[in-house]
């Protein structure tokens, strides 16, 4: 009967765990790309080495709550021991050690994934350029020399470097496709970059990794790994769309939306991004500018 109830117990555990866990994704965990292995491996490695320290703690806890339990008359007991230099010499040492290995793997990782760091393949592919826009709640891809853009889509070759130049037309937000690595902040005024490239075919989950407010949670769009025919397919259904990205349709567009759907622009307002960023760094100037005249106690007539 025991044994009934027992394996009951166990195969409740376990549907309960399958359950719990089905709406996990592998992410970073599944890399698809080059940088991202190397983030996995990292992180690993990294778990690895602290569950040097996590397991025999834990190891010993068990041990010592056993044997030193009020039932155990043979423990031995020392009311008055407050030193041992080998017990010191150990919880010193070994978490030293650890430390020093795992700052020197993130020296090197650091620097070995800049994301700045343009990427190389073994037949020298020219990396494509796109361009992106963090907006509220949506993403915006502008394919600068293909001259179209998209919405909460992007697609790009595989084994193809890409190059995305990021900003943003709102709040701070974190431009990040877990299964290529390298999350990259998008801020207002500001061009940041992060190169990466996918060894696969596939289509990949992008977010936002940064709360940017009401419809943060929404904002999520669609990586499409293609070969090269199937990218040139999808850039001429791009150019076939009926819409057209200009001042006033971007301007309609940035406004506040979520859940947004997947949406095509046949073409692009010239230096479209480049403006974007300008306009806060005129923005800011000027409001340097009145603070500077303000101090001086000159005023500005206009």
């Amino acid at each position: 009967m025991k044994k009934t109830k027992c394996s009951a117990f166990v195969r409740g555990l376990s549907m309960a765990s399958a359950i719990l866990l089905s709406g996990c994704k592998a992410g970073v965990l599944d890399p698809k790309g080059p940088v991202g292995h190397d983030e996995r491996t990292l992180i690993i490695t990294a778990v690895l080495l602290m569950l040097v320290v996590v397991i025999p703690v834990i190891v010993m806890t068990l041990v010592f709550a056993w044997k030193y339990r009020a039932s155990n008359k043979k423990a031995e007991y020392k009311p008055n021991w407050a030193h041992s230099t080998k017990i010191e010499v150990i919880v010193w040492t070994v978490p030293c050690i650890i430390i020093l290995i795992l700052g020197t793997l993130t020296w090197i990782t650091t620097h070995s994934l800049d994301p700045f760091k343009p990427l190389e393949t073994a037949d020298s592919q020219k990396p494509i350029t796109i361009e992106v826009v963090a907006l509220d709640w949506k993403w915006l891809f502008i394919y600068p020399e293909q001259h179209i853009a998209t919405v909460n889509q992007v697609a790009f070759p595989e084994n193809v470097p890409v190059r995305f130049k990021v900003t943003s037309d709102t709040v701070m937000n974190s431009f990040f496709i877990p299964q290529l690595g390298s999350q990259i902040y998008a801020m207002a005024g500001m061009q940041t970059e992060v190169n990466l490239l996918a060894h696969e075919i596939g289509s990949f989950d992008g977010m936002s990794a940064h709360f940017s407010g009401d419809g943060f949670s929404h904002m999520n769009f669609k990586a499409l790994s293609q070969t090269p025919s199937q990218f040139n397919e999808w850039i001429n259904k791009v150019k076939q769309a009926h819409r057209e990205l200009d001042q006033d349709s971007y301007d309609a567009l940035a406004k506040p939306s979520e859940q947004n759907p997947v949406a095509y622009y046949s073409s692009v307002k010239p230096d479209l991004f480049k403006s974007i960023v300008m306009n806060y760094m005129n923005t800011n100037s000027d409001m340097a500018s009145e603070e500077m005249q303000s101090d001086s106690g000159v005023t500005d007539v206009r």
